[in-house]
């Protein structure tokens, strides 16, 4: 009774069996969490992680839609302008091919890769890793992938760009005929369900898939 006493109390202290805030570095034992239940810092208050039932479907789901977005969000029109006669349309692939052409490479190069070629590489990599989960089938690159894609969230930067067309399309107003393209309601699009994606898929869940801790972690 004492030796199997001594090895629950080994377990739960175990690496596997503890997590650390990411904001006090509290460390503490791992709970266990229901569907729709979230985990917080008994000091700080942050949240550590939340249980979300059928993760794995849910963001294939949310995936699959963005990468059919991203298309019509980046070669479509996004906006049409009327100034004397001359009628312009203009997407976010041809604003990058006017910077480049304006001798401008540098920001042309910075906006190409933060409008598009991180966010599309970004939906790929989770498109893999929730195909290896999903599949049961190369977890290691998925480990590998996911941890990638973790490095490049902070390069993709689809609301920013949006804020920049606004903020374009506000002082155009005054100068000339503005009408709206299915492009930007693409773009929106685009960027409401990347969020929705954000949340939807859980890190704690898909680390512990991955890993093989837990296989029906996101069931």
């Amino acid at each position: 009774m004492a030796d199997s006493a001594t090895e629950q109390q080994l377990a739960a202290f175990a690496p596997e069996a503890l997590i650390a805030c990411h904001e006090c570095d509290l460390l503490m034992r791992k709970p266990s969490l229901r569907d729709g239940e979230r985990a917080e810092c008994p000091r700080c208050g942050y949240e550590l992680f939340t249980h979300r039932h059928h993760v794995v479907k849910r963001s294939l789901a949310l995936v699959i839609a963005a990468l059919l977005l991203y298309i019509p969000a980046n070669f479509l029109p996004i906006m049409q302008l009327n100034l004397l006669g001359q009628s312009t349309q203009d997407t976010v692939w041809s604003g990058v091919l006017g910077l480049y052409d304006s001798g401008m490479q540098s920001i042309a190069l910075v906006v190409f890769l933060c409008s598009m070629a991180v966010p599309l590489l970004k939906l790929l990599c989770q498109l893999c890793v929730l195909l290896s989960i999903r599949l049961d089938y190369g977890r290691g690159y998925g480990l590998l992938l996911y941890r990638i894609y973790h490095h490049m969230r902070e390069w993709g930067m689809l609301e920013v760009y949006l804020m920049g067309i606004l903020v374009a399309m506000v002082k155009l107003m005054d100068l000339a005929d503005l009408s709206l393209g299915l492009g930007l309601f693409c773009f929106i699009a685009l960027l409401l369900v990347q969020v929705w994606l954000e949340v939807t898929m859980s890190p704690q869940q898909i680390w512990e898939a991955l890993s093989g801790e837990n296989l029906h972690a996101c069931d």
